[in-house]
């Protein structure tokens, strides 16, 4: 039966291309490209030819249902993203579900995607960790950043260059100048940049520079201690 592949591509340095990720999009029947003059750079550069349709936020909700047709009917499909991995604030939820709900078999790559070397890197706790992605730019954002005020796992968040300096001053307003935060830009690339420090610090390092580049933004959780009274009235979970 055939399948759909999601694929993850690189986040900018094309040796992190997998040799099982070339061999599918090398095999399957066509290929689902966010932007197919990026993804062509990317065949192109790996002397692959196939068959590239547009598939984005704009048009996944209209091209879902004859996708999942096509497959159904015999042919391989594989999604790709600009870069890093379909679905990941990125499309490809809509047309993964819709493949579920008619039985198609899903099958997805692992592979390049930003925020893990940038939770990585961060030196913070990764044990436990909430993914944010991007937060709305208007309706919905004040409540999405009060919500994270009693967050105790390590949270990640997507920026643009743009936006970075004013994303750090509302999580310092929110979660306190002093909480330890970490940003990551150009992953994989010449001029990556992981720096390190309170809201505090970053705020006043990116203020004096250009940004450029994808940005990734880590922040430390809310450290909770948990007080014993005498008597042991309060327990730890893994006392129960």
């Amino acid at each position: 039966m055939a399948k759909l592949y999601i694929i993850p591509t690189p986040i900018g340095n094309l040796e992190d291309m997998t040799l099982r990720a070339l061999r599918i999009l090398k095999e399957v029947d066509f290929i689902l490209a966010e932007d197919t003059r990026k993804t062509g750079f990317l065949l192109k550069h790996f002397e692959i030819e196939a068959k590239m349709y547009s598939h984005h936020k704009f048009n996944e909700h209209k091209t879902s249902e004859m996708i999942v047709q096509r497959i159904m009917a015999g042919e391989n499909c594989a999604l790709v993203s600009d870069a890093g991995t379909p679905a990941i604030s990125d499309p490809g939820y809509l047309l993964v579900k819709h493949a579920v709900d008619e039985g198609v078999d899903v099958e997805c790559l692992p592979g390049a995607t930003a925020f893990v070397p940038a939770l990585v890197n961060s030196g913070l706790p990764n044990e436990r960790f909430c993914f944010e992605g991007f937060l709305p730019q208007k309706k919905g954002r004040q409540k999405r950043l009060q919500a994270i005020e009693t967050e105790t796992r390590t949270m990640i968040f997507y920026e643009s260059p743009f936006r970075l300096v004013k994303m750090l001053e509302q999580l310092a307003e929110v979660l306190g100048e002093d909480r330890k935060a970490s940003v990551s830009r150009e992953l994989t690339k010449i001029h990556e940049e992981n720096a390190r420090g309170t809201l505090k610090e970053l705020i006043d390092h990116f203020n004096s520079k250009t940004v450029k580049g994808e940005i990734v933004i880590i922040v430390d959780g809310l450290h909770e201690k948990v007080e014993r009274k005498k008597g042991n009235k309060y327990k730890d979970m893994d006392d129960e």
